[in-house]
């Protein structure tokens, strides 16, 4: 079922199944990525290497060290918050506010996935 209704958009995404939610964890490649992979956009993944765009970090540069299917966030190695109490905490990111500067390739799939993409 294709819908418009923006009420619909939001239950769909926001009861989705997991195997479902890989699709909201994308993000742009850097032109350097783009030109030498010839995609656009790629799955963000633990281990590769982000640039926040947006928000209060922008312009940090780190490892990406958690994705979390269910909340559609992840979280970049550098983006921490300090609570009143004087903790820190990391800051999750919307995958859309990051871009790709460096991909982890160490698994096969991965490789494969890019190949056949190109």
């Amino acid at each position: 079922m294709v819908t418009a209704q923006p009420r619909k958009q939001r239950k769909l995404r926001y009861n989705a199944p997991l195997h479902l939610r890989l699709k909201y964890l994308g993000a742009p490649l850097s032109k350097e990525l783009r030109a030498e992979h010839k995609r656009r956009s790629i799955s963000i993944r633990k281990g590769d290497m982000v640039k926040v765009l947006t928000g209060d970090f922008k312009g940090t540069e780190g490892e990406v060290e958690l994705v979390n299917l269910k909340k559609a966030i992840i979280v970049v190695d550098g983006v921490i918050s300090v609570k009143a109490d004087g903790t820190e905490v990391p800051r999750p990111v919307q995958p859309s506010n990051v871009v790709i500067t460096k991909l982890d390739l160490s698994d096969k799939k991965r490789e494969l996935s890019l190949k056949r993409g190109a």
